[in-house]
């Protein structure tokens, strides 16, 4: 669900130092004043080091560019009403496993599933994107199933490790940094009754990437880590797309847009 190997190492030092930059001047490092319009990303123990950096670096190099402010129960703000009133997206990233996750995020359900469902706009990636789901999870995605890619028949990834996975991205071949990511299930793949839109799936033809309603508002999920930076591959490790986040900003702006 998040790269917490080698790159743990790497970023977390980093992660640490930039936590010290924000908590010295008491407000997040990336929410100066400015008119972009707001991303809350959820930064604390349900999130690896390094993820909501990643995150929040592809929402503010996105073609509409955002300003991302942390949120959670470490910072100046956590995820509730009052913090979510001022955002028009929120995004909850990467992190460790799923049942510890919940268990420090469960009280944010009703409010985000309250928000979104007024026309707020929800982004998960990986643990984020399982945090959707219901069991446990938000309830973000109803009509659809968020479950396990290495659990599906023909994955091509068949254990937690980080890897490379390969996707096809709207009908475009890519590969995309992965480490127990998530697949989306309709009743019989109808993602038209769902009103989804997919931008991606798997080598076995099991849904990646999709952007769905809920209520007035949307949900863009992906298992696989389209905000992947240089230092999450280990030295054995090659995207051979080399290093991009179009298929990120894609998501982000589907999601904003559809």
């Amino acid at each position: 669900m998040s790269p917490i190997g080698r790159r743990g190492l790497l970023v977390g030092a980093a992660a640490v130092g930039a936590a010290g930059v924000a908590a010295a001047v008491g407000i997040p490092r990336l929410a100066a004043p400015d008119d972009r319009a707001v991303a809350l990303v959820y930064r604390g123990p349900a999130a690896s080091p390094g993820c909501p950096e990643a995150v929040a670096h592809l929402l503010e190099s996105a073609p509409t560019p955002l300003r991302a402010v942390y949120v959670g129960p470490d910072e100046d703000a956590d995820v509730d009403a009052d913090s979510l009133a001022g955002a028009v997206v929120y995004a909850q990233p990467g992190g460790g496993d799923l049942a510890p996750a919940w268990r420090h995020t469960r009280g944010y359900a009703p409010v985000l599933r309250d928000w979104v469902g007024a026309g707020g706009t929800y982004l998960g990636f990986c643990l984020g994107a399982y945090l959707a789901g219901d069991d446990p999870g938000y309830g973000l995605l109803p009509g659809a199933r968020v479950r396990q890619y290495i659990g599906t028949d023909d994955a091509t990834v068949h254990d937690t490790g980080e890897t490379v996975v390969a996707v096809t991205w709207r009908d475009q071949p890519r590969h995309m940094y992965f480490q127990d990511g998530t697949v989306f299930r309709a009743r019989g793949d109808d993602w038209g009754a769902v009103g989804a839109t997919v931008l991606a799936r798997y080598p076995n033809d099991t849904v990646a990437a999709v952007v769905a309603p809920y209520g007035t508002g949307r949900v863009g999920l992906v298992g696989p880590h389209p905000e992947a930076d240089a230092s999450w591959y280990a030295p054995n490790l090659t995207n051979p797309d080399g290093i991009r986040y179009d298929l990120g900003h894609d998501l982000v702006e589907t999601t904003l847009t559809r």
